[in-house]
């Protein structure tokens, strides 16, 4: 048994090492070689076939608008319209129509109270976001195209809830084009109307939306950054090694956009009953992903008029705020294989939120629920260790009476187990019940836009960064500062096992020493906001231990 245990906390510890490479699904990768690969499945309602296209060779083609997409021939003569609400500032141009700039006032870029406000469109000219072109192969290219607008600035407020800006131009004497961006206060929902008419007739494919996005410059370990779309409620994230590399979807479709962590830059279409194609491409080494919508046009008819309507969404993924603008765009927010334990734990945390307006503290009350709700089991497993532990003589005579013979040795031992009835691995189940809804609140933790930037106390400024205290004159290579949070948990953990029951042998015992240590390493670089759980865990298991080594028998 004591080998058992031995082996049993040897691979937890190896899964807590592991875990990070499996935390979440694998996002598609685009093959090396330029062949093609169709997926084809069959949806019970609409029997409508999805089909997602892989390959690194991409062409204009398939795109529909040229990697250098702005000629700037329009600048000088480009009016700037501005657009201020109280949940964003954003800039856009008469030069092809086009979004610019997108500050989030909610939102910084560094935890500094005097950082400037995050702006979420991560690209510059000459790629801008949000283009329109019209037509198949090749199409007309209506980014190169001055609008004229309706107004340069709108300016939301408890008076003016709603404004729409108007953006019309002629591609020559036949098309003619309309943009229509309505925008609301109190949401980062932006309704945008495109309307298309050729005098020639010769449209077949009404228009496409495309958006450009990079990476932005905030790294999170372990999160996915890049391309996204949702069909039918299902998230499919698209990753893209190499430039030229793209992937294109054909079929149903909720949103697509671009995901970076902690935020969502999303075209919604509006049109449910209509198929959609969706291609998306990376343009350099840099991380320039170009994004294009546009309806699955099957035949070759030709149109006079297109009209077209869509949401855009520029803001944070948010999970309650998502969910309440419908389209699954909640799915943006994916925790991977523990979805299931961690979005109920986000909007409990969310919830305690609410009372304490801090989330240090509602983790810490999220902590004491968790420890309550498995009192219980890990109160029987701590009292199943004691047990063993005083049935040691009894497990070490029937091991020396009955050592060869193996067969009658694990059959007295079930007697005695059952006898005193007691588990041996009760031990250690409570353990292994709790690592996923580890695993789950780490992902909450580290993904969760709500604890981006958010305080807790003291030097803990940013719970879903790694806990550092920095002191003036002091520089720890590697670290910075002091991770004051993660040593007092590794001390709480050496205090745990020195107060818990073991059945191993002094040698093993000794090793077994070596435990805090390696997980006070592990834990250096997590958030502080799981630092703090595990801490306060720790803490909640020293008194539960105590209480049961002065009150049991």
């Amino acid at each position: 048994m004591e080998e058992r245990t031995l082996i049993a906390v040897v691979l937890s510890i190896l899964v807590l090492i592991g875990f990070q490479y499996f935390i979440g699904p694998p996002p598609k990768t685009p093959t090396k070689t330029a062949t093609n690969t169709t997926v084809k499945s069959t949806n019970s309602k609409n029997k409508v076939q999805n089909k997602t296209t892989i390959s690194k060779t991409a062409t204009n083609k398939n795109i529909g608008l040229s990697q250098t997409a702005n000629s700037q021939k329009f600048v000088g003569a480009a009016k700037k319209i501005v657009v201020d609400t109280d949940l964003y500032h954003m800039v856009l141009t008469e030069d092809g129509g086009r979004i610019e700039k997108c500050l989030l006032k909610k939102y910084r870029v560094t935890v500094n109270p005097k950082s400037p406000p995050l702006n979420i469109v991560q690209v510059k000219p000459p790629n801008l976001p949000l283009g329109l072109v019209v037509g198949q192969e090749p199409g007309a290219n209506l980014s190169n195209m001055l609008f004229k607008a309706n107004k340069t600035k709108i300016v939301l407020n408890n008076n003016k809830k709603q404004q729409t800006l108007v953006l019309t131009d002629k591609l020559n004497n036949k098309i003619s084009v309309k943009k229509v961006f309505t925008f609301h206060e109190g949401t980062y929902w932006i309704d945008l109307k495109i309307q298309v008419i050729d005098q020639g007739k010769k449209i077949t494919s009404p228009c496409r939306i495309v958006l450009y996005n990079r990476p932005p410059s905030h790294k999170l370990e372990y999160v996915f950054l890049g391309p996204a779309y949702c069909t039918q409620g299902k998230l499919e994230q698209i990753k893209l090694k190499h430039p030229g590399d793209h992937q294109k979807f054909s079929g149903p479709l909720d949103w697509m956009g671009y995901d970076d962590g902690y935020f969502l830059s999303a075209v919604i279409p509006l049109a449910s009953k209509q198929n959609w194609t969706v291609t998306m491409q990376k343009i350099n080494k840099k991380g320039l992903v170009q994004s294009t919508i546009g309806p699955d046009i099957t035949s070759k008819q030709q149109l006079s008029a297109a009209s077209m309507n869509f949401g855009l969404y520029l803001g944070p993924k948010e999970i309650t705020r998502l969910k309440a603008l419908h389209h699954h765009l909640a799915e943006a927010v994916d925790f991977g294989w523990f979805n299931i334990i961690a979005k109920p734990l986000l909007y409990v945390l969310k919830f305690f939120n609410k009372f304490f307006h801090n989330y240090g503290i509602s983790i810490i009350v999220l902590t004491i629920v968790i420890k309550i709700l498995f009192w219980p089991l890990t109160h029987k497993g701590q009292k199943s260790m004691k047990t063993m532990q005083k049935l040691q003589p009894k497990l070490k005579k029937l091991k020396e009476k009955y050592g060869d013979d193996k067969e009658r040795l694990n059959k007295e031992l079930m007697q005695l187990y059952k006898t005193y009835k007691i588990n041996p691995l009760g031990g250690c189940l409570p353990m292994v019940l709790q690592i996923p809804v580890f695993f789950a609140l780490y992902k909450v933790l580290l993904q969760a836009i709500e604890l981006r930037h958010a305080p807790f106390c003291l030097w803990i400024n940013d719970l879903s960064a790694p806990d550092r205290l920095m002191i003036p004159g002091v520089h720890i290579p590697f670290l910075g500062g002091i991770p004051v949070l993660t040593l007092l948990m590794g001390v709480s953990m050496f205090i745990q096992q020195k107060m818990s029951p073991s059945s191993l042998d002094p040698m093993q015992s000794k090793m077994m020493l070596f435990m805090p240590i390696i997980f006070t390493v592990m834990f250096i670089n997590f958030p502080s906001g799981l630092v703090l759980y595990w801490l306060v865990n720790n803490i909640l298991s020293i008194i539960q231990q105590y209480y049961i080594n002065k009150f049991t028998d």
